[in-house]
């Protein structure tokens, strides 16, 4: 077998492109601390390395979320707060109303103070963020949710904008208005107490509450009743055809507790024959709507009588319910905020995970590219040296 000059040469010319397309390319990863700096280093690794890229921007993108969402449910904390401060004075105030001493004069005081108090209830209803989206609006966020044409009604919708936190978790980012201010129950949220309209003794309805929905036979049943006083001291429970479905007995000087069918109402004062109270099922209602049926209670002339004393009582019990219905949404608030917390936590340490992976695929051994380089740099000169000597061996030089 021949073995030509040319092919030997182009044999040692190859050799050395090699070993210098080798360093060329370790030294590329020694000056990017890159290991794989195209998709032909290592396919398989740049394509999990493009993976591994793609769960931290969406990871990062999650963190940012969060914390627009954090930001604005701040926000609705610190309103559902000034409501709560707002409900809690008016609240004050309707026990002021309600004592014996108070008069006409002082009674319209107390009016003229919640009407200021109503107007500060729609303006923390009406809040915007930062960007100027009204907070308790669900989608419809360019505009006011609540405007007051006589009544205040919702302009908003039953939306909630949602944010994602996480792989496959979503979080309300807010309340729409309607769930917070406007769908609240009436009376004790079951049933609801009103006194007759032409009731002349003095008999008021107190504390109403239901001691066993469930229980059978007695159960309530939901139904509308009355309780008409057939003497002072003596009443009976009709349902609404009129048919009396229960009587009893009622001690007007120390007043007493009704119960039938798992109703319970504390009356106070003496009643005369032909008083009666409507129980009727449990509706919504505004809490705007309260504190106007407040004021007009208190602008009433004569004021001070049972009649007052009953329509304050109805409506304290709304504005409990309307308190309650707003410590429940800011413990609402409060839960997403938590959850927003522990996930923020979780993606930190996802995303160095993340990082960490992609370090391993993608970054560069130094230790071992240095070694490499070291060993391809002895390699190409032993190379330039053979090619080197063989550029000066000829057949008539061994002849000789």
């Amino acid at each position: 077998m021949r073995v030509s000059t040319v092919w030997m040469q182009q044999q040692s010319l190859n050799t050395m492109l090699d070993r210098q397309s080798n360093i060329a390319t370790l030294n590329q990863q020694l000056s990017t601390g890159k290991r794989i700096n195209q998709p032909s280093d290592d396919p398989v690794g740049a394509a999990r390395a493009l993976d591994l890229g793609h769960q931290i921007a969406d990871t990062a993108q999650y963190q940012r979320n969060i914390t627009a969402a954090n930001a604005r449910l701040s926000l609705e904390d610190q309103s559902l707060g000034n409501v709560t401060n707002v409900l809690q004075r008016v609240r004050t105030l309707v026990l002021q109303a309600v004592n014996g001493s108070q008069s006409d004069a002082t009674r319209g005081d107390i009016a003229a103070e919640l009407v200021q108090l109503r107007q500060q209830l729609l303006g923390q209803a009406n809040s915007q963020d930062s960007q100027g989206e009204y907070i308790y609006a669900g989608n419809r966020t360019g505009s006011a949710p609540f405007a007051t044409q006589g009544a205040t009604t919702y302009m908003g919708d039953e939306g909630q904008r949602m944010v994602a936190a996480g792989a496959g978790l979503q979080v309300a980012t807010g309340d729409p208005g309607s769930a917070v201010f406007a769908n609240i129950p009436t009376g004790n949220g079951t049933f609801t107490v009103s006194a007759g309209a032409t009731n002349a003794g003095s008999v008021v309805a107190g504390a109403t509450s239901v001691s066993d929905p469930s229980a059978s036979p007695s159960a309530w049943d939901g139904g509308g009743y009355s309780i008409v006083f057939t003497a002072a001291d003596a009443y009976e429970v009709r349902d609404a055809g009129n048919v009396v479905v229960d009587t009893g007995s009622y001690d007007p000087a120390h007043g007493g507790t009704i119960t039938f069918r798992g109703a319970q109402l504390a009356l106070t004062g003496t009643p005369v024959a032909g008083d009666s109270l409507a129980i009727a099922p449990s509706t919504n209602q505004d809490v705007f709507s309260t504190l106007q049926n407040l004021v007009t209670t208190l602008q009433m002339p004569n004021g001070g009588g049972a009649d007052m004393q009953n329509a304050m009582n109805a409506q304290l019990m709304n504005l409990d319910q309307a308190m309650g219905n707003v410590t429940r949404t800011r413990g609402l608030v409060g839960a997403r905020m938590n959850t927003l917390d522990q996930q923020q936590g979780l993606n930190n340490d996802l995303t160095l995970q993340y990082k960490s992976s992609l370090s391993d695929v993608q970054d560069v051994n130094y230790y071992d590219a240095v070694s490499q380089l070291n060993a391809q740099t002895t390699a190409l000169q032993a190379a330039q040296l053979t090619f080197s000597k063989m550029q000066t061996s000829k057949l008539f030089d061994y002849l000789r």
